[in-house]
């Protein structure tokens, strides 16, 4: 059986979206219904930032049709990320310790965390609609200063759900480190996230090394590959600024069929968030693997092209239509 790949964008808001993706008589609430007519599946990013309500939740499962996927960003405290205490809902703050104005990780926190966060987002799950939780963990856990089996506490509280993890220190993969990582992913069924970035010797930049962890998830982040923007870039367009061309397109298509020998499941994530560099490349990487790729298969196709034709001219049935296909 042809291994299942979904393919989509880290995040469907971005900036460069609005400006140079998105018709502009799609309105902003629309949006979400109109990225789904292009792909199946989509990080959500804002929840690293701030745990989402159930009502939005709730709102998005409702704009998306079955089959589309949500992969879910955890929270950054417990990415171990530093976490301004304002980030937190304020029942949150209260049971919180704080060193100034960061929230100092503690057991209880985490799992007063990971608890609501899990509470707000069940409405992807009970929709049939929840892919992975991507841990986005801090480039400053490092083996050096830690180690893996200080995640323990934070898995045992997300043991019913599927969890991907990006390792952001290079030092994870290195020679005399990799075995352990692996090992430790399998142990705890994680999927392991394989990047492609810029080749450059920085602790930030992880290799594009490929290793399945667990035979029902292969996960792949695509950041671009440029690496004066990834190392000293102030916002995700400078960080991320890179356009994919078709022969590295082609690459990355190979890099996923290796990876479906061995898993089941892929989902195909396209970061470089600079103007509509990433909604571009993932059509384009769609449409490679359907012509020369057939041991794959591109999951749920949203709508066909004549059914893609909305109405998003809000509250008026001889408003103006949008052709879903046309930018």
């Amino acid at each position: 059986m042809a291994a299942k790949v979904l393919v989509g964008t880290a995040s469907w808001t971005d900036p460069g979206f609005i400006a140079d993706w998105y018709p502009k008589q799609v309105p902003a609430s629309r949006r979400l219904q109109w990225y789904a007519c292009h792909f199946n599946m989509v990080e959500l990013n804002s929840s690293f930032y701030a745990i989402p309500r159930q009502q939005s939740v709730q709102k998005w499962c409702r704009e998306t049709p079955p089959g589309f996927v949500f992969d879910v960003k955890l929270h950054k405290l417990l990415s171990r990320h530093s976490t301004d205490i304002k980030l937190l809902p304020p029942e949150l703050r209260r049971k919180a310790k704080a060193i100034g104005d960061k929230v100092e990780l503690t057991p209880a926190i985490e799992k007063a965390v990971a608890k609501r966060f899990l509470q707000e987002i069940e409405p992807f799950r009970e929709n049939e609609k929840l892919g992975a939780l991507l841990l986005q963990l801090s480039p400053s856990f490092r083996p050096r200063t830690h180690q893996l089996g200080e995640l323990d506490h934070l898995f045992e509280l997300l043991e019913d759900y599927p969890v991907a993890v990006e390792l952001r220190n290079v030092d994870w993969v290195s020679e005399a480190h990799l075995s352990d990582t692996t090992k430790y992913f399998r142990k705890h069924k994680l999927t392991f996230v394989s990047v492609d970035a810029p080749e450059a010797s920085h602790f930030m930049i992880m290799p594009g090394t490929d290793v399945v962890t667990n035979p029902q998830l292969a996960y792949l982040r695509l950041h671009g590959r440029n690496a004066r923007g990834y190392i000293r870039g102030r916002t995700v367009a400078e960080r991320f600024d890179y356009e994919y061309s078709n022969q590295e397109l082609h690459q990355i298509a190979n890099r996923v069929s290796n990876l479906a020998e061995e898993s089941s499941e892929i989902h195909v994530v396209y970061n470089n968030n600079a103007s509509n560099y990433a909604p571009k490349a993932a059509e384009h990487f769609k449409e490679i693997v359907a012509e020369e790729h057939n041991e794959l298969n591109l999951g749920p196709q949203m709508e066909s092209e004549e059914a893609r034709e909305l109405d998003f001219n809000e509250g008026n049935n001889k408003s103006r239509r949008v052709h879903a296909g046309v930018r």
